[in-house]
């Protein structure tokens, strides 16, 4: 597999959606068999998994980081918040989406599907982005550990030297 054709999207802070210093990363195409996702992940330690789809509001998890595998069809997401970025994602391809950073769903075909999974098996919170709460789930997203694994490469993928240049 060949992962020099990752994408990268750095979203900053909008006063609701904390986003991160850690960039949202998408694989285009990584998943030869886009419904062996979920397995994939659970060899590289994403665990607590799921399938279904996206939440229509905007939302993000500030105590774990999350990958997305895109089982079937396609959708456009709404990344970061309100003035975030839509990116179109569609079947084979993988996001990793650092602790903090805001998902919606925006449209997508009757058949989109997707698999989700958090390193070593980590729960997560659901957060809105309540601007009571701001001060807390920056501190909260501070702390998250780096993953040990990219969720589809393994110990020699991408995401630590992605993340890991990150000052």
């Amino acid at each position: 597999m060949n992962y020099n054709l990752e994408q990268t999207y750095l979203l900053k802070d909008d006063g609701r959606i904390p986003n991160s210093e850690l960039p949202l990363i998408i694989y285009p195409k990584v998943l030869e068999n886009p419904r062996s996702c979920t397995a994939i992940f659970q060899l590289n330690n994403w665990k607590n998994n799921w399938t279904g789809g996206v939440f229509s509001y905007h939302h993000f998890h500030s105590n774990s980081h999350e990958v997305l595998g895109v089982v079937s069809g396609n959708a456009m997401i709404m990344f970061g918040g309100e003035h975030g970025l839509n990116l179109r994602v569609s079947a084979g391809d993988v996001v990793v989406i650092p602790a903090g950073v805001g998902h919606k769903h925006i449209k997508s075909s009757e058949d989109f599907l997707v698999a989700g999974g958090y390193p070593d098996g980590m729960d997560y919170d659901m957060r809105t982005g309540d601007p009571k709460e701001h001060d807390n789930v920056t501190e909260n997203i501070a702390n998250v550990p780096m993953p040990k694994l990219d969720p589809i490469f393994g110990e020699n993928g991408p995401l630590q030297d992605i993340w890991g240049s990150v000052d």
